[in-house]
């Protein structure tokens, strides 16, 4: 199981605004904050629920490598709506607007935006469509 995850940003200010603005319609905010000097190495920001931050950013001017992908759960398909929606206003580029993606399984109802930096972020619910009576 896994605790955390953290990635590296070139512009944390820009990063934080973005993931604040973005994972706000998951329930998603600022748990925790460290300084650089804090560190030793640059600031990062801890984004969570609940008091428990388990997606942390961390500041890294000189980027490396390929691009990440995460996924975070969203409780309801207006939620990955309302995600989407959140991460384009906060200036992210669109990667695959809200729908099923039935090649996973025939619940999978995601969205994916890349963020400043270009890696794939994306938000997705598992749950069944309540069937109209």
């Amino acid at each position: 199981m896994i605790d955390h995850i953290g990635m590296p940003v070139r512009d944390i200010a820009r990063a934080t605004e973005f993931y604040l603005k973005a994972l706000s319609p998951l329930g998603i905010s600022i748990v925790m904050e460290v300084s650089a000097e804090e560190s030793g190495r640059g600031a990062a920001v801890g984004f969570g629920a609940n008091w428990k931050p388990f997606f942390w950013i961390g500041e890294a001017p000189a980027l490396t490598g390929g691009h990440l992908h995460f996924a975070f759960a969203a409780e309801s398909r207006a939620a990955v709506d309302a995600f989407y929606r959140a991460a384009l206003a906060a200036g992210a580029k669109d990667n695959g607007p809200p729908g099923l993606r039935p090649h996973y399984h025939a619940n999978y109802y995601g969205a994916f935006v890349l963020d400043p930096d270009g890696n794939n972020i994306e938000a997705v619910c598992h749950a069944l469509m309540p069937v109209a009576l």
